[in-house]
């Protein structure tokens, strides 16, 4: 069974983007797990320790932190798509972000 981490980076700012609010969804859409990113932008337990192998999606609500600052943003939220195929593995999903763009990569 696989185990899922995320942290979102603020691009615009450089620094870690926290007091974001992540949801994991199951390919049903079923919620599977929530958190909140911590000061250095990290949820590092999102979800249970083991996930069966299959399509998930992350949604991160952007629109919020972007509000508190009352930055204008594109990208009230942003999801990513992603698929679990090696069940033993451990997936990163990491968020860079800014107020009109943002980019995600597999991390380690």
């Amino acid at each position: 069974m696989s185990h899922v981490t995320t942290h979102v980076l603020d691009a615009a700012l450089g620094r870690p983007a926290a007091g974001i609010a992540v949801a994991l969804y199951d390919s049903e859409g079923a919620l599977v797990a929530e958190g909140i990113t911590d000061a250095d932008g990290r949820v590092p337990d999102l979800g249970p320790d083991a996930l069966p192998h299959g399509e998930y999606g992350i949604v991160f609500e952007t629109g919020v932190y972007f509000a508190r600052t009352q930055t204008p943003t594109f990208y009230p939220r942003v999801s990513i798509d992603f698929e679990l195929t090696d069940e033993t593995a451990h997936y990163h999903v990491p968020l860079l972000l800014s107020p009109f763009a943002f980019s995600t990569y597999r991390g380690s």
